[in-house]
């Protein structure tokens, strides 16, 4: 991937797109379109094609759609299917229309089977029932999948899928309603230290465990993956360690500097009772996690103390 070569980030607002640019940045690409305003609505083929008909890039990071938690997951699950499944058809296909060099579209964690074998591997996709709480998000993300795999099988285009683990870091959402688990505990136990509460309440038993990955790492792994990796097969992308949620909790909690308690509701769901990525062979390549995950919090935390204020909307 040269550097003077056209690059574009589909999703660039979002916090994995946002990473990417910064990193893409640091190492010196400077011909990176769709920026300041100027990436076209993504669920409108219209405006998806004019943009590529416009900039025709040499090489695409798809990494826009909307997420969310469980509770987003719960509450919007039509909204989350048809928002994924509109941004990856008219992104990939414009990408091949208009002859990209390469894309490499990131799926979801969530893609694989509930009960899989742990760490997951990518021979374990399609092989059994989605985790419930997420199932119409990661049905249009496996969907992404299959379509790039079609359009590489049928076309011959360098069309790639990296499998992300659960992402993280500054700029991350905050929200109630769409906050992924990391930033929910940081927004619900700072909150509990400004108002001098003595206890937080979180969703679930805190037992399922989960790998992160701290989003610049995932930026950096992902423009490796674009120069180095060209084959059929989705390939994970993991720092190599998980806790569990109630570990996590507490590691927050001493972030944050919180004195009170963490109680878990046990009616609120747990999600898949374990979620980790066998990344052997992205670590066969060469590549690393180098950040250790307190630092990832606490930069995390310290952009979310530097761009909210208690009753803000996150």
């Amino acid at each position: 991937m040269e550097k003077q070569a056209r690059i574009y980030v589909a999703g660039g607002q979002t916090l994995i797109g946002a990473a990417i640019l910064r990193e893409l940045e640091r190492q010196g690409y400077v011909n990176i379109v769709g920026r300041r305003g100027e990436e076209p609505e993504l669920t409108d083929a219209f405006q998806v094609d004019a943009f590529f008909a416009r900039t025709v890039p040499d090489y695409v990071f798809l990494a826009a759609g909307k997420s969310g938690g469980i509770r987003a997951n719960q509450k919007y699950p039509a909204e989350l299917m048809l928002d994924n499944l509109l941004v990856q058809c008219h992104v990939i296909h414009s990408t091949y229309r208009y002859g990209v060099k390469k894309l490499l579209y990131l799926a979801s964690s969530c893609s694989y089977p509930k009960h899989c074998p742990q760490p997951m591997r990518v021979e374990s996709l399609l092989t059994g029932p989605l985790e419930p709480t997420n199932k119409a998000y990661a049905v249009a993300k496996i969907a992404g999948i299959e379509l790039c795999q079609a359009y590489r099988q049928q076309y011959g285009v360098k069309f790639i899928v990296g499998i992300p683990a659960n992402t993280f870091g500054p700029g991350d959402d905050f929200s109630p309603e769409n906050s992924h688990v990391i930033a929910a505990l940081i927004r619900k136990i700072h909150e509990a230290k400004d108002l001098d509460l003595e206890s937080v309440d979180i969703w679930g038993t805190g037992t399922p465990r989960r790998e992160f990955i701290f989003a610049d790492e995932l930026a950096d792994a992902c423009i490796f993956i674009m120069r180095e990796y060209d084959d059929t097969e989705p390939i994970n992308i993991g720092s190599g360690s998980d806790l569990s949620i109630k570990e996590l909790a507490e590691l927050i909690k001493e972030v944050v500097g919180y004195s009170g308690k963490l109680h878990f509701d046990t009616t609120k769901p747990d999600g898949m009772p374990l979620k980790v990525l066998d990344s052997s062979k992205l670590k066969r390549m060469a590549w690393r996690s180098k950040t250790p995950f307190r630092s990832a919090l606490s930069a995390t935390y310290d952009w979310f103390l530097g761009t909210t204020r208690i009753g803000d909307s996150y």
